[in-house]
């Protein structure tokens, strides 16, 4: 299970708001800038996730982008069902129109357990626990001002 270069902008975009104060809020070109993600993709991407209400933003100035819900509500799951489809967890591998235990693709019974526990895994991780991984130091999206400072003094 391969993710597309759009799923995986949104979930920079998203870990990084995830990484700062809820009240904070950033342009499309600000998030660009500090992740290195082409501007005019990503703002094709965000409208998808201020429709879905993962995302909020406020038009005018002073305005931007915010998370839409507490990062401890937004998992990578919800994201990629987005960004990818509604359906990409339930297609088959092989792509064949029918694959489910009655009508069984050649890979079913030994993809289907390694799909059931990506999906499980992508369930449970939460914007809160990424952003927080990001905001330690130990990770980091890109450059960010922070993960720079912490480096520094962790030297």
């Amino acid at each position: 299970m391969m993710i597309s270069k759009t799923s995986q902008y949104a979930l920079q975009a998203m870990i990084y708001l995830a990484t700062l104060e809820p009240e904070i809020k950033v342009t499309g070109n600000d998030i660009a800038g500090k992740l290195g993600l082409p501007p005019s993709y990503l703002s094709s991407i965000m409208p998808q996730l201020t429709g879905q209400g993962l995302a909020n933003s406020t038009p005018g100035p002073g305005g931007g982008f915010s998370l839409g819900r507490s990062a401890e509500t937004i998992n990578l799951l919800q994201i990629l069902s987005i960004t990818e489809n509604t359906k990409f967890a339930q297609e088959c591998l092989l792509g064949f129109k029918i694959c489910d235990p009655t009508s069984k693709c050649p890979v079913h019974d030994h993809w289907h357990p390694v799909k059931t526990g990506i999906l499980a895994f992508l369930e449970k991780q939460t914007l809160k626990m990424l952003g927080d991984a990001v905001k330690s130091g130990k990770y980091q999206i890109h450059e960010l001002p922070y993960t720079r400072e912490i480096r520094e003094v962790v030297r």
